[in-house]
């Protein structure tokens, strides 16, 4: 790809993330920043140019798109459209915070918020996603006080969201599964739309928790009440999707919201990014690049447009034809 083709692919990339959706750019493990996938990296990756160490996963949400519920059964729905591993982890300690930094979300886009990890029983950088088994250890969902849904506490604390990992949980390497499902289009069938990211975040400490989970394509379902609703209405009971929060998460904080399961720690969002300073690292890659099945992320020869690549909905057309909030006339 030409210099010139390259420069307008990344401005269609720019341009389509300021018509409405985001990624995680980046998070800061126990303070400690680390930078996530960016969407630059695919073309990098397609003229033979390195990209920087990032615990952040491969993915090709070149338009910075959604998986929509008639895709909940397809491992695209596990780390978003086919992602290989992140080739290195970053670290967090038991009952440390880790802070998600999102590119700008719109205020449009209302929804949950959520946060998985997933025990690799080994190295992340080789693990298999069909096979990881997700614990919900985060969730946040409306307010029924004040009808603002999570992504408001979200954007409210500079487009952050901050978890905190549970201190009982085994010490090893895990892949975080961090998600916002958008609920603009909540009230049609196939209307909700799920932006993952995944990263491999290592864990350490005393715990010896070891949960069991649940595969990535089998966390949702189209039609669950909290996937098919009518977000424009006063709701006083919402079932936030998926399956029940982790019974060791934190629950110190708790917001006026229903759950599918315990008590859930939305509230927390919207506390003030943490200043730890302990020693969390990074380990350096094994090599420069490799395919997915090794321990380094896809390098540029192993890296080609899926052949699947339009499957995945194109997120800017897709949202002009979804009907926000502020098109609601009472």
């Amino acid at each position: 790809m030409s210099v010139t083709l390259k420069a307008a692919a990344l401005l269609g990339i720019f341009a389509s993330s300021a018509l409405a959706h985001g990624t995680v750019s980046g998070i800061r493990a126990d303070g400690v920043y680390s930078e996530g996938w960016q969407l630059s990296y695919y073309y990098d990756i397609q003229n033979g140019v390195a990209f920087p160490p990032t615990p952040g996963w491969y993915a090709e949400n070149l338009d910075n798109g959604f998986i929509s519920p008639d895709n909940y059964t397809d491992p695209n729905i596990i780390c978003h459209k086919n992602a290989r591993n992140a080739n290195i982890t970053a670290t967090v300690k038991a009952g440390g915070t880790i802070d998600f930094l999102w590119t700008p979300w719109p205020a449009s886009h209302i929804g949950p918020v959520f946060t998985y990890v997933a025990n690799c029983d080994g190295n992340c950088s080789a693990v298999d996603k069909t096979t990881l088994e997700w614990v919900k250890i985060d969730e946040g969902g409306i307010n029924f006080d004040t009808q603002t849904w999570a992504t408001a506490d979200l954007i409210a604390n500079n487009n952050t969201w901050t978890t905190k990992v549970p201190s009982t949980l085994a010490a090893g390497q895990y892949v975080f599964r961090h998600e916002i499902i958008a609920m603009h289009g909540a009230e049609a069938e196939d209307g909700a739309q799920n932006y993952p990211q995944c990263l491999n975040i290592e864990i350490t400490g005393s715990g010896t928790d070891k949960p069991e989970g649940t595969l990535g394509t089998k966390l949702y379902t189209p039609t669950e009440p909290g996937i098919l609703f009518n977000p424009y209405t006063t709701l006083t009971n919402y079932t936030i999707p998926g399956p029940p929060l982790y019974s060791g998460a934190s629950t110190a904080v708790v917001s006026a919201v229903a759950s599918s399961g315990a008590a859930t720690s939305a509230a927390s969002s919207s506390a003030a990014a943490t200043s730890a300073t302990s020693a969390a690292t990074v380990t350096p890659p094994s090599s420069a690049a490799a395919p997915a099945s090794t321990s380094t992320a896809p390098g540029a020869s192993d890296v080609a447009p899926s052949s699947s690549s339009s499957a995945l909905t194109s997120a800017p057309s897709a949202c002009k034809r979804r009907r926000h909030a502020r098109d609601i006339v009472s």
